[in-house]
């Protein structure tokens, strides 16, 4: 693992799980995304991963037009790093997932690493009635449906949007096989290094929330890459400032954002994305670490800069 000086802070703004009735702090419209976003970077964020969403009723949307209503305010209204999901949603195509990033060419986008089950259904029994009619089927959903991401799909993400389009990707592995998935990628020569390599734990369908599973994923990529990748790593809901911790100490980055967990603390809602790294900054400056600007992260990461996208 290269082990940075500098902490990146990763903020993932909205994402395609959480739906409104959850939390009215959960950004949907474009002027939410888009001043959640500066907001975030302004609190330390260096780099802001990004899904959109229906204004009208928060829906997840993987429409272009729906992500520049709000990318050119964000790219105006601070330096971070735009990361633009390939992920998407588990409804929607793999062409519908990759349309937003290969119009915008980000400097980053995210690549997930394999084909998995991924259930977040448990969320509905929590609530009686809904903002909109759509969310409780949707959530339910989730049981009967997966998340695909063939070899081809995969293949075909780095030739069009790495090779063509000069975009680097945060890799996102919920489980072991992943990591040897990328490790598949890059002997081919596909997948280039540095790697940064996002390590997600507590989705149903992954790898779970457990601190060990965290230090066996960091063993194994590290058996695999050396010290051509960066770590980072976050866990969905309540273990995600624990596991934020866990992955500085062992040399890594974090993420945190209303997309992962809509909580700051037990019981208590966040407020906005800000809130949250704010919170994580500030533990982590009281650990002694510095924080990476998107300066330092474009550096790290190889990036193309913010002058060479297409929004």
């Amino acid at each position: 693992m290269k082990k940075a000086s500098k902490v990146i802070i990763s903020c993932a703004v909205t994402g395609a799980v959480h739906t409104p009735t959850m939390s009215d702090a959960l950004p949907i419209t474009p002027a939410e995304i888009s001043e959640q976003s500066i907001a975030a970077a302004e609190a330390g964020a260096a780099i802001l991963h990004l899904h959109a969403r229906d204004p009208e009723t928060g829906y997840p949307s993987p429409a272009p037009d729906r992500f520049y209503e709000f990318l050119p305010a964000i790219k105006a209204g601070t330096d971070a790093v735009v990361n633009i999901t390939t992920g998407g949603s588990t409804r929607m195509t793999v062409q519908e997932r990759l349309a937003a990033a290969l119009r915008a060419q980000p400097e980053l986008a995210t690549m997930n690493m394999g084909s998995m089950n991924f259930v977040f259904s448990g969320a509905a029994r929590h609530y009686d009635t809904w903002k909109f009619p759509w969310e409780r089927d949707y959530l339910l959903g989730s049981e009967d449906s997966i998340f695909a991401n063939t070899f081809t799909q995969i293949e075909y993400s780095f030739r069009e949007l790495g090779d063509a389009r000069g975009t680097r990707f945060e890799f996102e592995c919920y489980d072991i096989g992943h990591l040897y998935t990328l490790a598949h990628f890059a002997d081919r020569g596909l997948a280039k290094p540095p790697f940064l390599v996002q390590c997600i734990f507590g989705i149903l369908g992954g790898i779970g929330a457990d601190p060990a599973n965290l230090s066996h994923m960091i063993t194994v990529a590290d058996k695999l890459f050396g010290d051509d990748y960066y770590l980072s790593a976050f866990a969905a809901g309540r273990h995600q400032m624990s596991f934020a911790i866990q992955s500085t100490l062992a040399g890594g980055h974090v993420r945190v954002g209303l997309e992962d967990n809509l909580y700051i603390a037990k019981g208590e809602l966040a407020k906005s994305n800000a809130d949250q790294v704010g919170k994580v900054r500030r533990i982590l400056t009281e650990l002694g670490l510095e924080i990476a600007t998107p300066t330092d992260a474009r550096a790290m990461l190889q990036l193309k800069g913010a002058g060479n996208v297409a929004f």
